[in-house]
Parts: structure tokens; sequence; C-alpha cells
């Protein structure tokens, strides 16, 4: 084999050998985006949705016991009720949170120490003045409906990156494909072309 033929073979495997490592590189890059889509998703917006939800549950258990001016439960229950809610929140704290998240769950903090002054001020009122508990129930059950609402918009957000991601693999995949059968037919010239001698 001629010094001339072992070049063209050698740039025909080099051709192949770089298109196979870019589209393998750009391909990972985009594997990489849907893996920490995915995680997102699960760890900072189900995870965090189920603390939402069990904090609603805890907040509906307060204001009905408010409303029946249920003793036994201000004096027995709400401790461990506010110590589960205060786990929740640490967990939640725990997550990446966006921008508008901080915000509604800096206010949620607050409100729910207000639940909790007013929780003691309806206990020393012996169980009478139950508007003020009612008021400060309301902001925290907003709250609460406002992050749920952040975690579905971010779901989507966080779905429509993994869409994107995956689209520009399978685009990337097509076009793989084309070159190489593009590069297969340039190597077949090269290597069946034989130049004339004078």
């Amino acid at each position: 084999m001629s010094f001339y033929n072992k070049v063209k073979w050698v740039l025909g495997i080099l051709m192949v050998f770089v298109l196979i490592v870019a589209t393998n590189l750009i391909d990972r890059n985009n594997f990489l985006r849907v893996k920490d889509s995915v995680v997102t998703i699960y760890e900072d917006r189900l995870v965090v949705n189920d603390l939402i939800f069990e904090m609603s549950i805890a907040m509906q258990e307060k204001e009905l016991a408010a409303i029946k001016a249920d003793k036994d439960f201000f004096l027995s229950e709400n401790n461990k009720i506010n110590e589960d809610l205060q786990n929740f929140i640490l967990k939640y704290e725990q997550t990446k949170l966006t921008a508008k998240e901080v915000k509604v769950f800096n206010e949620f903090k607050q409100n729910f120490e207000k639940v909790k002054v007013a929780e003691r001020d309806f206990i020393a009122s012996k169980f009478d003045n139950v508007k003020g508990l009612e008021n400060e129930l309301l902001k925290v059950k907003k709250n609460l409906y406002q992050l749920s609402k952040i975690q579905l918009n971010e779901g989507g957000r966080q779905m429509s990156i993994s869409k994107k991601a995956i689209d520009t693999v399978e685009l990337f995949t097509q076009l793989e494909i084309y070159i190489l059968i593009f590069l297969a037919i340039v190597i077949q010239i090269i290597v069946i072309y034989q130049p004339k001698k004078e």
C-alpha cells in the first residue's frame, strides 16, 4: 500500500472518528440537561408538593379545631402538629427555590409564626376569640396555595427544558446519520479514486 493510500485511509477514519466524538459530546450535554431536569422535577417539585400537601392538611386540622373551639386539640395535639410543620419547613428549605418561591415561602414562615402567636392568644382567651386565629390561618393557607401553583409552573418549565434537550438529541442523531452516510460515500470515493499516472 502506497503512502498516498495510507494517508487517504487515515484521513477517512479520522473524519468518522471526529464526527462521532463531536456528536457524542453534544448528546452527552443534552442527556445531562434531561437528567438534571428530571431530578429537579422529583426532588424540588414533587417532594415539595407533598410537603405543601402535608402542611395544608395540618392547617386544615388547626382551622377545624379553631372553629369547634376544641380545647383538647389545642392543649394536647397542637404542639405536635407545630413540630411537624417546623420539620416540613426545614425539609422545604433544603430544596432549590425560585426567586418568587423564596418570597412566598418567607411570607409563609412569617405567617406561620403569627399563627402560633394567635393560637396562644386563643388559648389565653379561654377559646373565645377565634377571629384572630382564623385570619392568620387564612393567610397561611393562601401562601400554601401560591406555593402549590409555583410547583406546577416550575414543573412545567422543567418539562419544557427536558423536551427541548430531547428534541436536540433527536435532531443531532438524524444529522449524525446523514453525515455518516455522506462520509462513507466520500471515503469510498477517496479510496477508489486513483490519480492518473503520467
